[in-house]
Order: structure tokens, then sequence, then C-alpha cells
């Protein structure tokens, strides 16, 4: 089972923007090779910074709407959201060393 919570086009107002706490969003597909090995990676950074950030993913599939609304065309794409804006962005796979310090250092 995931660390990451799953939200979606309906959810995504009240889960992500109106978190109090930093969001990263993973925007991911099934059929996408470079998300699928970023899952487990993902999965750890929710449980090593559990307290400092909430971790969701949005299938991009399933949910075209916010992705549309924030332009993005390349997956996976990792998205850090503070008080409801979008304050950095990183695409495509990673080691996780890069991927944890890239999140710790905007946070």
């Amino acid at each position: 089972m995931s660390n990451a919570l799953d939200v979606t086009d309906s959810t995504w107002e009240s889960t992500v923007l109106q978190s109090e706490t930093p969001v990263l969003v993973d925007f991911w597909a099934e059929w996408c090779g470079p998300c699928k090995a970023m899952g487990p990676l993902v999965d750890k950074l929710a449980e090593d910074l559990g307290e400092k950030i909430k971790v969701v993913k949005l299938n991009t599939q399933d949910n075209p709407e916010v992705p549309g609304r924030y332009g993005i065309v390349s997956i996976p794409t990792f998205m850090l959201i503070k008080g409801g804006e979008v304050v950095h962005q990183m695409l495509g796979s990673m080691p996780y060393p890069n991927f944890k310090s890239e999140v710790e250092s905007k946070l």
C-alpha cells in the first residue's frame, strides 16, 4: 500500500490547494514506466518527510482537468505546492537522494 494519498480532479482543491502543509504532487499514469519506477521513491519520501509534507498522487489518465490546468505535458512530473501556489516543479525520474534533497531544499 502506498504512503501517498490519491487525489482526483474533484478532491484537488480541498486536498492540495487548501492544505496547511506543503504538498508534493506526483502526476503519473499506469502505463508510464518511469512513473512506476518512481513510485517506491515517492512512497519512501512520504514516509521520510511525513511530518513536514503531504505527498499525493494524481493519475493523469483518469483526471485530465488538473494536469491540463497546470500545463503538465510530461510524466512523471512532481510539483511542490505551498499555500495553494506552485513553488517548485521537477520532471522525470531521478535517484532518491537527489529527489529527497531537491524537495527538502524547497520546504
